[in-house]
């Protein structure tokens, strides 16, 4: 046998990061059993996870099932839906809304309910999925945020009667004149989008409706002069632009429920994605990398390598990313104060670092103001 100078045991060790969808939605809704009602009818409280509209419509028919076909007309729409069926003889929406809290769902619909004063007292269906997308968004687990879409009652063009807990980032309200689910029909458009897409003119497909008159978009939206940007009351519409070639139906905005805060609904998807981007990474330096200037640097430059592909993808501006502590190990020993060696020393024994991330996100054109001057 030859002798071996160097041996060399390679061993593959590499590390994955999670993904997280961005596209999939949830709805819970009410169920019409036929007679004879198929052997594989959905049951009450258990998630069902479809990715064919006609067999959601045969195994959940009623208003559940024609949800679900709502969402998957939609082209881009979702991959998958899962469905919750409640008794419809005695609906429990926050039991059906709660088995979706550990689904991998990011929109969340309430099939068939209209916002009116049934279905936003406690317990009604649309003041049980604010609960839930806010509840769930801000308490449950990594990846788990999402947003909530409803409707208005047909015709209504009052953005007033969403006021109070109902006037949230996370929810997405829509003004129509249809008989139809468009509360699931426009879920399923926002899931076939990536998050930081606008969904300014966005097309809704699978169902009818006739169009506000320009006085009641005008109540909807409130009032914009030439060169304002959009005014917004916290909710949307749906529309058919004369300007876009054809017939159709598209979203006449991309606001949240809360005009005050994130007042697009693009903001707080991208937020989520962004956000669980850099946790999926940042994962595997949990008690591995130091508090030391090698491994704070290791851990910018993990950062740097979640950020730095949403800048060359157009998704964000740029970034900065700030370590207190770093620069504190960066300088001369000598040079530091005895509040900023203590500050350092705190970090060490405690063990926890802080890490300061500004990303600037640029949203797309919503108005165009032009002066057009002959001569």
């Amino acid at each position: 046998m030859s002798v071996k100078y160097i041996r060399v045991n390679a061993v593959a060790n590499l590390f994955a990061p999670a993904v997280r969808a961005y596209g999939n939605v949830g709805i819970v809704g009410t169920v019409t059993p036929p007679t004879p009602a198929p052997t594989d009818l959905v049951d009450v409280a258990i998630p069902v996870v479809f990715t064919d509209p006609g067999e959601a419509q045969r195994r959940a028919p009623g208003s559940l099932g024609d949800a679900v076909a709502y969402a998957f007309a939609q082209s881009p729409g979702p991959t998958q839906v899962t469905a919750v069926r409640v008794d419809s003889a005695a609906p429990d929406w926050p039991a059906g809304l709660i088995t979706l809290s550990t689904r991998d769902v990011q929109i969340v619909a309430v099939a068939g309910s209209p916002l009116n004063a049934t279905s936003t007292a406690t317990g009604g269906a649309v003041a049980s999925l604010v609960d839930h997308v806010v509840g769930v968004s801000n308490t449950g687990g990594d990846g788990m945020e999402r947003i909530g879409v409803v409707m208005l009652d047909k015709g209504v063009s009052d953005p007033t009667v969403v006021a109070g807990s109902l006037a949230n980032e996370r929810m997405v309200y829509v003004a129509h004149k249809s008989d139809q689910d468009v509360a699931a029909a426009v879920a399923g458009t926002i899931a076939g989008y990536q998050p930081h897409i606008s969904m300014l003119l966005k097309p809704v497909a699978g169902v009818d409706s006739d169009l506000f008159t320009g006085a009641e978009i005008d109540q909807l939206n409130g009032s914009e002069t030439f060169d304002s940007g959009p005014a917004g009351s916290g909710v949307v519409w749906l529309d058919d632009p004369p300007l876009i070639p054809g017939h159709g139906l598209y979203l006449g905005e991309g606001y949240t429920g809360n005009p005050g805060g994130k007042k697009y609904i693009d903001i707080v998807r991208t937020i989520d994605n962004v956000s669980f981007l850099l946790k999926a990474e940042l994962i595997a330096s949990i008690g591995n990398l130091r508090i030391s200037r090698s491994g704070l640097r290791a851990l910018r430059a993990t950062m740097a390598a979640v950020l730095n592909p949403l800048v060359d993808q157009g998704v964000i501006e740029g970034y900065d990313l700030t370590i207190p502590i770093l620069a504190l190990l960066d300088r001369d020993p000598t040079s530091l104060t005895a509040e900023e060696l203590d500050e350092i020393n705190n970090a060490q024994s405690q063990r926890v670092v802080e890490v300061l991330a500004s990303v600037d996100y640029a949203g797309a054109i919503h108005r165009l103001a032009i002066d057009l001057n002959f001569s």
